[in-house]
């Protein structure tokens, strides 16, 4: 019997299909489209969900339902010891808060760690976790480690059209019609627990270089140890942009970045695309 098993949400952009081959179980999120249910990673495509919102859609995310996380972790004990849950940043989501009481049932053979972390910097965290365990520590330890370098990372986004952040509630009707006349683009940082609002620019071109900037200041600041280190990675982010158009971004953020490792990224998960809707970018560091 394997000792210590990774479990998290499709929130840190693992399907269900992929946790298969990486030998991560997954949670997939639930996505409300016009009062039906569907699940992230799961039979939900990518295609359809922003088909659905440039349609105008309804359009919420929602905690998975208790009985579906415990049902899971059921199904991966039967083969392990112990098991480290990887949901969402407890900021974001009472995921992790609902969590942590339904593993208070499993005598200590669930660890849930508030990793502080949602998409690519989430994936990042469950590879680490997966590294762990296969090193043959336990998810207490596991859970620790994670929970201790939960702020060796950041995110900056920017978005296409401040509608989606209006029916988020994260922008009000005046502001949202405001920025679309002045062409307003703001950028948002996900660090630690918060999604927030952190400039205001006008133009694509200025938010892209604003994120940059940001994104420097993290790297020659707070993060510089993990660089000095060789152990922090700059990545990218995108919600249904054009292949050009990412491949641009790409090349844009690798030139302000020349002595790192080759620049990639992944798509932001579906619970940011409903704040951001379609034609997000971002960037961010995480270490590796």
């Amino acid at each position: 019997m394997a000792n210590t098993a990774i479990v998290t949400d499709s929130n840190s952009g693992i399907s269900v299909a992929e946790g298969k081959d990486l030998g991560v179980a997954v949670v997939p999120m639930p996505v409300h489209i016009n009062g039906k249910i569907y699940f992230e990673g799961d039979g939900l495509t990518e295609e359809f969900f922003y088909e659905q919102q440039r349609s105008g859609a309804d359009i919420f995310t929602s905690q998975p339902a208790p009985g579906d996380i415990t049902a899971l972790w059921d199904r991966v004990l039967e083969d392990h010891d112990e098991l480290v849950y990887i949901p969402m940043t407890a900021g974001l989501s009472n995921s992790y808060a609902t969590a942590c009481i339904l593993a208070q049932d499993y005598d200590g053979r669930v660890e849930v760690a508030d990793n502080r972390r949602i998409s690519v910097t989430q994936r990042h965290s469950v590879m680490d976790a997966l590294k762990m365990a296969r090193s043959g520590m336990d998810a207490a330890a596991i859970r620790r480690t994670l929970e201790e370098q939960a702020y060796d990372a950041c995110i900056y986004i920017t978005v296409d059209n401040l509608k989606y952040l209006r029916k988020g509630g994260r922008v009000s009707g005046v502001e949202a019609i405001a920025g679309t006349m002045l062409n307003i683009k703001p950028v948002l940082e996900i660090y630690g627990e918060k999604l927030n609002a952190v400039g205001k620019v006008r133009g694509m071109k200025a938010a892209r270089e604003d994120m940059l900037r940001r994104l420097r200041a993290d790297v020659e600041g707070r993060l510089k140890p993990l660089k000095d280190a060789g152990r922090l990675a700059v990545k990218i982010a995108c919600s249904q942009v054009s292949k050009e158009l990412l491949e641009d971004w790409r090349a844009q953020v690798q030139a302000a970045f020349p002595d790192f490792p080759p620049v990639t990224g992944e798509p932001l998960t579906l619970s940011i695309s409903t704040h951001t809707g379609p034609g997000a970018l971002g960037c961010g560091a995480v270490r590796v």
